[in-house]
């Protein structure tokens, strides 16, 4: 395909993997070229990982990217994998046509999300990854889904249940040590889209407010009923969100 194609970079979040994006992105008009990565760490890419940071993470996407022809793209990052766009952005702003943060957040970890992470690395350290995810997923959806999507929070489970415990302590750490990226809004060249589910547990209602008008364009889809994870509560309005926003960047 033509490196000239519009591209649309799909990033996953913390424990997860680029499947769930499967059928998110299933119906995506052939106009656009759709690439999903499995994050450093993540899905089949476990191997030989001795950098978790966000920087490290950017740094593969955009080798990834320079690897299939792509000079630019709008970077959709749900949760961590906005974390890393936010670090791809700022390193080459210029190869992002717009960026995308879903349930996600250019905030730096205050103190006390800090001190939570370190209490769930010490409780991967002594019970294990298996036992961390039966707790760890489910919160994530707003109430009212937690049993109405039961088969998708326990798929999530299962992917966050195969990844390994070098990668929860080390994406654990390197999220609490990652730096405020405001910056990086309020200087973007390119437009930016936030979707933020009103029941959020990670990424907390008023955090989104703040942000959602930092960009010079900006765009924000604040939604009802919906926690962490967007991309399955409201699936629907989700897509149509990055699509119009796909249109608008670029048309």
């Amino acid at each position: 395909m033509s490196s000239a194609q519009p591209t649309l970079v799909f990033l996953h979040g913390f424990a997860e993997s680029r499947e769930i994006w499967t059928d998110f992105i299933r119906d995506f008009p052939a106009e656009y070229r759709v690439v999903s990565l499995n994050l450093l760490g993540h899905g089949t890419n476990i191997h030989d990982v001795r950098d978790y940071s966000m920087e490290a993470q950017a740094r593969y996407v955009a080798d990834k990217l320079h690897a299939a022809g792509v000079e630019k793209a709008l970077l959709v990052g749900h949760s961590m994998g906005g974390y890393a766009a936010l670090a791809f952005a700022e390193r080459w702003p210029e190869r992002v046509a717009g960026l995308c943060l879903l349930n996600s957040s250019a905030y730096a970890d205050s103190e006390e999300k800090k001190a939570n992470r370190e209490k769930n690395v010490a409780f991967v350290e002594r019970h294990g990854v298996e036992k961390f995810m039966e707790s760890f997923i489910r919160p994530l959806f707003a109430p009212v889904h937690r049993e109405a999507l039961s088969a998708q929070r326990e798929f999530l489970e299962e992917i966050g249940k195969a990844t390994p415990a070098e990668t929860i302590v080390g994406g654990m750490r390197a999220m609490a040590a990652r730096p405020d990226r405001t910056k990086v809004l309020r200087e973007a060249k390119f437009p930016v889209l936030l979707i933020a589910g009103k029941e959020d547990v990670a990424v907390p209602l008023e955090h989104s407010v703040a942000q959602a008008p930092l960009a010079r364009v900006s765009y924000a889809l604040f939604l009802a009923d919906v926690g962490h994870l967007a991309y399955y509560e409201k699936p629907a309005e989700t897509r149509r969100a990055v699509l119009d926003f796909a249109g608008a960047v670029f048309r």
